[in-house]
């Protein structure tokens, strides 16, 4: 069952950020995950919620998108990440098609 991380960006530094942008997408594609949303166009339909970079990456299950968050190979990113922007992150698993 598919799994989304769902990341609210607020970049602090963008020409530090571009490194960033610029790799990770290759180091989620080894795990099974394919953006849905990047940085695109919000619109707050409700609430008080201010998005800044929103960003929606579907993995193939749940222990996909664990396993590509925690590689090594994220780790130096992640790293990178938290230098020049502050996140929230989250990991919500889908539900069964079935289930729709």
């Amino acid at each position: 069952m598919a799994a989304y991380l769902i990341a609210d960006v607020d970049v602090t530094d963008a020409a530090a950020f571009e490194e960033y942008k610029r790799e990770v997408p290759a180091t989620e594609q080894r795990y099974g995950g394919r953006y849905l949303g990047r940085g695109g166009t919000t619109k707050v339909l409700e609430g008080d919620w201010h998005p800044h970079r929103l960003v929606i990456v579907e993995f193939p299950d749940m222990d996909s998108l664990i396993r590509w968050y925690e590689s090594p190979e994220y780790v130096r990113l992640k790293a990178i990440r938290e230098r020049c922007a502050r996140t929230r992150i989250i990991a919500l698993q889908g539900v069964e098609a079935t289930a729709l």
